[in-house]
């Protein structure tokens, strides 16, 4: 069960990262590490805030992805461009355990920020890198991003309709993928650095991640001369696998992967012959006659409610799932079990529902202490906390490096 509590009793505790990335596979990587305790400050140019502050829905001029995306984090400001900025950045990575980037290859280097200036100032830093492309290559200096991995991935080409266009998908599916291998790199880094002491860079191409939840399609071209064709809703490796319509109006999503399930969907619908077939013997046959098993499971499904379809595909030990919207996870009792959706007490929204960190431990709950904070409402409280006094700071804010 998540908690809001103080950050210092979670399993990363004592964990120091900085966030320097803007939108979102960078930042959503820092923000898992800050969910399980670790230490994260953002650093936001001090004109220019993180784009996601004005991205997706707001109430009342109060960004709410920003409230996700953003917990968890200590927010200060510096321009690393200006020498003043690059001293704050220094000092932050001077002493942090991970720094988290995704400015275009070559840019940090430019600043006089790269891993040589940050590893010798801090040889057990972890520098995580993510970028559309990665560090190399003829793509390394395009702009990035997810869009562009889905697209590039094969995910488009074999999403949607056979007869319709490449679909892309509405939220940003290749950053979320991206955020999870980029916050398992850093552990993998900092695991390594127990060995050896020594910090290194991991090379996030957003890319990458997605392409490699795809399947065996490079194989599959690469043994076959074919490439997965699109197929709607329904799936090359077994049917009936579709979304059908219940009597009164909602969605629900049929999955038979087993062959066990498949046997007793068709005969749950009153079509235990379908079964006997020669061909129903394997999933990849199974889809060949879509059609006739989508007729006999869509029909069945057509005569009753949603509520009906889904008792009686429990009761038989069927796969299905209604189609849900937020209001319906929202009050789902097995949601609500699990403490996937949890309230915080935000100063400017007052009680909101946020996502859990979507794991759980035994022995260390997940930390959401509090929700995204206003650009630089921490700038000082983190300087002090560097040993930058309060002249010093008022300095560097009349020169605009924070």
């Amino acid at each position: 069960m998540t908690v809001s509590r103080n950050p210092a009793d979670g399993a990363l505790a004592g964990l120091r990262v900085v966030d320097a990335a803007t939108l979102f596979a960078g930042p959503m990587a820092a923000m898992h590490l800050g969910d399980m305790g670790a230490d994260v400050v953002k650093v936001e140019h001090p004109q220019k805030p993180d784009p996601s502050r004005t991205h997706g829905a707001a109430k009342d001029g109060v960004n709410l992805w920003w409230k996700t995306l953003g917990r968890n984090k200590r927010t200060i400001t510096a321009n690393l461009g200006q020498p003043g900025g690059r001293e704050v950045f220094l000092a932050l990575a001077s002493q942090a355990d991970v720094v988290i980037e995704n400015f275009r290859p070559g840019t940090l280097e430019r600043w006089g920020l790269g891993y040589d200036e940050l590893s010798a100032r801090n040889p057990r830093l972890v520098l995580a890198r993510v970028t559309g492309f990665g560090q190399v290559g003829p793509y390394r200096s395009r702009p990035g991003f997810g869009t562009l991995a889905e697209a590039m991935s094969g995910f488009a080409a074999m999403t949607g309709e056979p007869d319709g266009p490449p679909t892309l998908p509405p939220f940003g599916l290749a950053d979320g993928i991206a955020s999870l291998a980029t916050a398992y790199a850093i552990m993998v880094a900092l695991a390594a650095r127990e060995r050896s002491g020594r910090g290194q860079v991991v090379d996030t191409a957003i890319v990458e991640p997605i392409l490699a939840m795809l399947g065996p399609q490079i194989t599959r071209w690469d043994q076959l001369g074919t490439v997965q064709p699109r197929t709607g809703n329904r799936s090359a490796n077994n049917a009936p696998r579709n979304t059908y319509r219940t009597r009164d109006g909602h969605w629900v999503a049929v999955s038979t992967s087993a062959q066990s399930v498949a046997e007793r969907v068709v005969r749950l619908v009153g079509r235990p012959d379908l079964a006997g077939q020669p061909w129903f013997a394997s999933g990849a046959a199974r889809a060949q006659h879509a059609d006739e098993l989508d007729d006999a499971v869509g029909g069945w499904i057509a005569q009753r409610t949603r509520d009906e379809v889904v008792a009686a595909f429990e009761e038989a030990q069927a796969a299905v799932a209604p189609i849900y919207d937020a209001s319906d996870i929202v009050a789902d009792p097995q949601f609500q079990a699990l403490g996937t959706i949890h309230p915080v007490e935000d100063p400017e929204l007052g009680p909101t529902l946020v996502q859990s960190p979507f794991f759980r431990l035994s022995d260390d709950a997940g930390v959401i202490a509090f929700t995204g904070r206003p650009h630089g409402a921490d700038t000082d409280a983190v300087l002090g906390e560097l040993g930058f006094g309060p002249e010093r700071v008022a300095r560097l804010r009349a020169e605009g490096a924070i």
